[in-house]
């Protein structure tokens, strides 16, 4: 295992905390020295953020990324964020994931710990193991390393799950699936749901006794098309494919529902070994905001495993535009591939 570990002047803390959890054998990355020969590896990305939620030398890390094209291919990972106040760790660590990705690099399911600097992140977790929130914290750590030394990797996916929110006869973001979906091959058991219509509750956030007492059940609260349609499909799928146009700089009400009733069934079962992907369309720009909603709120949050290069980003605004893009026929077939390959 190798840490990537950008150094500041509250990085050695951080170091010091991993240090005697980390196999034997792993192995420590100074960023600063460049990114290249790391293909292949088991990273743990660890970030001491500073008063101001920043930390210089991970911001031209995070540039060398943004640029790097396969810098990362074949690699899994997970990370480890630390501030000083209680703000801007989660969002470090989207930004770092969805740049790592592109990369080339794969993340396990909730493959983030963020400390915030009171730990009080970590309250619900000590009282839950009847310790305190630096030793939950330290706990945490340990099993998201654990888990990274024993990743094994999945299979190609053999059930594919598509969601959406989208009017078929104008949606670009559903032509771009067409294109995907024409690209799997027979093999691949597919299946659609639309989330439109308004039938889709949004959570109220029930106490975690009562949703846990749902979930075991395999429902929600609520019920309906949720628990009788999508819950079954997403317990059943390999991937899940999730369809969406950008017209906000957010994930449409719908489908953020989803991901929020999704609770229900994660108090039942993780999503470890399931695979997220995204095809993002948007009318003018802003699909990576869109791709780190997906990240947070299926991948660190929901635990679904994030492959490399897990979305496809476009951009078309008029009705039909995005089937006339250049190109665009052959990188939905290429996605399909990629999917596919595992």
């Amino acid at each position: 295992m190798v840490v990537i570990l950008p150094r500041n002047e509250y990085s050695g803390k951080l170091w010091d905390l991993l240090g005697p959890i980390l196999p034997a054998g792993s192995g420590f990355h100074d960023p600063a020295d460049g990114m290249g020969g790391l293909q292949g590896e088991r990273l743990l990305f660890a970030i001491a953020l500073d008063g101001g939620g920043c930390n210089p030398a991970y911001y031209q890390m995070l540039s060398i990324l943004r640029r790097g094209g396969g810098l990362l291919d074949d690699c899994i990972a997970g990370l480890v964020v630390t501030g000083v106040g209680e703000l801007y760790t989660k969002d470090v660590a989207r930004d770092l994931v969805l740049a790592a990705n592109l990369a080339g690099c794969a993340f396990l399911g909730r493959p983030l710990v963020e400390a915030t600097g009171s730990l009080r992140n970590f309250q619900v977790q000590a009282q839950i193991h009847g310790t305190d929130e630096p030793t939950a914290f330290r706990m945490a750590v340990a099993e998201l390393v654990n888990r990274l030394a024993g990743w094994e990797g999945l299979p190609p996916p053999r059930r594919v799950l598509a969601l959406h929110a989208s009017v078929r006869a104008t949606s670009n973001t559903l032509a771009l699936w067409e294109l995907v979906k024409a690209g799997l091959p027979e093999t691949a058991e597919v299946q659609e749901l639309c989330l439109q219509n308004g039938a889709l509750a949004d959570c109220i956030g029930c106490s975690y006794t009562a949703c846990l007492h749902f979930g075991q059940q395999g429902g929600c609260f609520y019920g309906g098309p949720m628990v009788d349609e999508v819950f079954p499909a997403v317990r059943e799928c390999d991937a899940l494919v999730m369809l969406c146009a950008n017209y906000n700089d957010a994930l449409a009400a719908n489908l953020t529902a989803f991901v929020n009733r999704l609770t229900a069934l994660f108090r039942q079962s993780r999503f470890y070994d399931k695979q997220l992907y995204g095809l993002i369309v948007s009318g003018y720009s802003g699909g990576d905001l869109i791709a780190r909603q997906l990240i947070s709120g299926l991948n660190m949050n929901k635990s679904f495993y994030l492959p490399p290069r897990f979305c496809m980003l476009e951009t078309a605004n008029e009705k039909g535009s995005l089937v006339k893009l250049p190109g665009i026929a052959q990188r939905g077939a290429a996605f399909a591939a990629h999917m596919m390959a595992g």
